[in-house]
């Protein structure tokens, strides 16, 4: 649940709420390297993605940023920390921008999958938490956000999976994925998601 949301409390008006999220994938990980699944699996940031964070408060140094969410897992809130420190904000964690559960899968690589479970089908994506199920919170989080940030910009850190949704949910058929450090830009009128540009 995003903290502290705001209405104008006036009787028989309903506000329009109209935010801007950058939406991006957190730095690399060992285990993004190594072709891992990760899901809920608290795995750091590496070197490069350490970079890739340092990159991205310097790409962002000219936008407007009024605040910074995060999934509380650490390689998305490391993500966000390096453009929140710059920009001389706090970072808000939540648990609802975090990956999707892959149950047994996580650690896993897709060989090891195919031997362990060989009975598993193709582009099942775990036996945890369902697709849909992850896209349903991700995207009540972000439209959470956005009515608590009406007519601001807000940088949201999530995971490649939950940006994925947002892509699919937005009408994009490509499910190539989302690089580490990419930057997705949505508009938020009311309830509806909008991709920029």
């Amino acid at each position: 649940m995003v903290p502290g949301g705001r209405g104008d409390g006036r009787a028989g008006t309903v506000p329009v709420v109209r935010t801007t999220l950058l939406l991006v994938r957190h730095g690399q990980t060992d285990w993004n390297r190594d072709g891992r699944f990760q899901g809920h699996a608290d795995t750091p940031l590496n070197e490069t993605g350490r970079g890739q964070a340092r990159a991205l408060a310097e790409a962002l140094a000219t936008e407007r940023v009024d605040a910074v969410y995060s999934s509380d897992l650490q390689r998305a809130r490391h993500t966000a920390a390096a453009v929140a420190d710059a920009a001389g904000l706090d970072v808000v964690t939540l648990p609802e921008l975090r990956e999707k559960h892959f149950g047994t899968w996580e650690g896993l690589t897709h060989a090891e999958i195919a031997e362990r479970f060989p009975e598993a089908p193709r582009g099942s994506w775990g036996d945890g938490e369902t697709s849909e199920e992850m896209a349903s919170r991700v995207l009540g989080a972000l439209r959470q956000i956005a009515a608590r940030h009406d007519g601001e910009t807000v940088l949201v850190v999530s995971h490649g999976g939950p940006l994925l949704a947002v892509r699919r949910h937005l009408g994009g058929a490509d499910d190539a994925p989302i690089a580490n450090g990419e930057v997705l830009r949505v508009l938020v009128e009311g309830a509806r998601l909008v991709r920029e540009g």
